[in-house]
């Protein structure tokens, strides 16, 4: 832990950082191994010896593959310790998918924990390999400590869009954006360096790296990272080991409050729980909320670090699925129906964003990243959002989800929202598809718990929206495509729709003010 040397103020730096302030607590957990944070910072010393050994210099890309586990931390810090740049890859994708991934970050050496040697086998050329079991030969050997100057504005991480349409993309984090994306939570919320965090939501996905698992490092608690989510297990281990706080995405706290334990776990240790990345129902909320949890919804994107906005716990029972407010160092505008950037307000609109935590833009992408900013530094995200009369967000709808119907604008997430109000409805989606008459119409896919007939379905949906919201086509399936978060495939329901439904193929369009397809993944509530 020497600190005489090159000026380091990056994310590689936070293990001896915190070890100067509290060395034999706790850092990282995981099954029958513990590390401190004086240990955690030797090691991450030692694995950035190794790196450099290896022949990773300043801006090379440094790839991980594999569940969460602790080595992904010590490769993620060390990797920023050499002025590197980490790459996360979703170990839930095809070979193929990560061969690309390896190819358009250009990474230099690929980390890969054994779960996923048979993945790695099949992704086609590699870079050099360092499998995680080789860890201890290598650190033992050591050799000397890399030398790289790191600034805030250096770049630090490159995390790939979720890719449900097209293929996907880079987006790239600098340190700055990682310090600023903690400093915006720790202003939002209380973590203290007692609290014992659960990593859940995988490491490769801007939620399970920048939601309460940095900020908890920051602050000298302790993470335990998680290789597979089973929610018995995570009940029962929030349980005996008193966990503070997660973070997780909608279909976790579903599956969490739908298992048979939810009732006996005692849950009364949980002081946060964050969930993003798609909109949760109301009524999952509710439950979280009846127990007694602090549950917070939050609405960013990987470009954003990434949040935007965050409920606060003394609003969430009156908005329980609101996106809340700003983050305190983040900005928020909207672009009006003439293109012009204007103060978000109580009617529908894009959402703009700016702040150090967005991002510095998609790697090798600079055309683009030019054209995800309006007026230079407003990012477009894609998101349609509105405030209630109490300034909180809520989250419309993705632009490019908007379905034109008759020259009515129709947002799906206001008729899935109305659809899972019924008991026997699980899950929705609702997209849209070429009509001859109308231009487009709703299909609404729907997956049950319990008996429900299209005609009731139907029913409840007059009752409760406009007529022209009332989608045309109605699908009992059993169960909705997914990506490898929980987010749904729209692209995929799209393609399914149009072979199933529409008079044509469908076309590509161009709509609502001139908005492409391009736009930046939704982080929904944090897609």
């Amino acid at each position: 832990m020497n600190t005489i040397g090159p000026a380091d103020t990056g994310v590689g730096s936070w293990p001896w950082r915190r070890a100067r302030i509290s060395p034999h607590r706790t850092a990282l957990v995981q099954a029958d191994r513990t590390l401190t944070y004086a240990e955690l910072a030797h090691r991450v010393e030692r694995l950035a010896a190794t790196l450099t050994r290896l022949g990773v210099r300043r801006g090379d890309r440094v790839a991980y593959l594999g569940v969460n586990d602790i080595s992904v931390f010590e490769t993620l810090f060390a990797t920023a310790l050499c002025g590197a740049i980490f790459v996360p890859l979703n170990h839930r994708l095809s070979g193929q998918e990560i061969g690309y991934m390896l190819a358009d970050s250009g990474a230099s050496l690929l980390v890969h924990s054994p779960d996923a040697d048979e993945l790695v086998s099949a992704a086609g050329p590699l870079p050099r390999v360092l499998p995680v079991p080789a860890f201890e030969a290598e650190i033992a050997a050591g050799g000397e400590p890399p030398s790289a100057e790191v600034t805030p504005e250096d770049p630090c991480l490159l995390l790939y869009t979720s890719g449900t349409t097209g293929r996907p993309k880079a987006a790239t984090l600098t340190h700055g954006n990682l310090m600023w994306n903690t400093v915006n939570q720790l202003a939002h919320f209380d973590i203290l360096s007692t609290d014992r965090a659960l990593c859940v939501a995988p490491l490769f996905h801007c939620v399970g790296l920048g939601q309460i698992t940095l900020p908890t490092l920051f602050k000298g608690g302790s993470v335990e990272p998680v290789a597979r989510f089973d929610p018995g297990a995570i009940l029962k281990r929030i349980e005996d080991a008193r966990i503070t706080g997660f973070s997780a995405v909608p279909t976790m706290l579903q599956m969490l409050c739908e298992h048979p334990d939810w009732d006996t776990t005692d849950l009364s240790s949980l002081t946060c729980v964050l969930y993003g990345g798609s909109p949760v129902q109301e009524r999952v909320a509710r439950v979280w909320l009846d127990r007694g949890v602090r549950l917070l919804q939050g609405y960013g994107m990987t470009e954003a670090s990434p949040g935007v906005s965050m409920a606060t716990h003394d609003g969430t029972l009156d908005h329980p699925v609101s996106a809340g407010v700003p983050h305190f160092f983040t900005d928020v505008a909207a672009l009006d129906a003439e293109g012009h950037v204007a103060p978000l307000g109580t009617e529908p609109a894009e959402l703009l964003v700016r702040g150090p935590n967005v991002f510095a833009g998609y790697w090798n992408r600079p055309g683009e990243t030019r054209d995800s900013y309006t007026d230079g530094q407003w990012f477009r995200t894609g998101d349609v959002v509105h405030l209630d009369d109490d300034g909180w967000a809520h989250v419309v709808d993705r632009v490019k989800d908007l379905i034109i119907s008759g020259g009515e604008n129709i947002y799906p997430a206001e008729v899935e929202a109305v659809i899972v109000q019924l008991d026997e409805v699980e899950s929705c989606a609702v997209v849209g598809v070429p009509d001859e008459r109308w231009g487009e119409v709703g299909v609404a896919y729907v997956v049950t718990r319990g008996a429900l007939s299209g005609k009731a379905l139907r029913h409840h949906l007059n009752d409760n929206l406009a007529h022209y919201k009332v989608p045309k086509h109605l699908q009992f399936v059993d169960a909705l495509p997914r990506n490898a978060t929980g987010k749904v495939r729209r692209a995929e329901l799209r393609a399914r729709a149009a072979t199933a439904f529409a008079p044509n193929p469908p076309a590509e369009r161009t709509r609502h003010r001139g908005l492409t397809p391009d736009l930046p993944e939704a982080t929904g509530p944090f897609t």
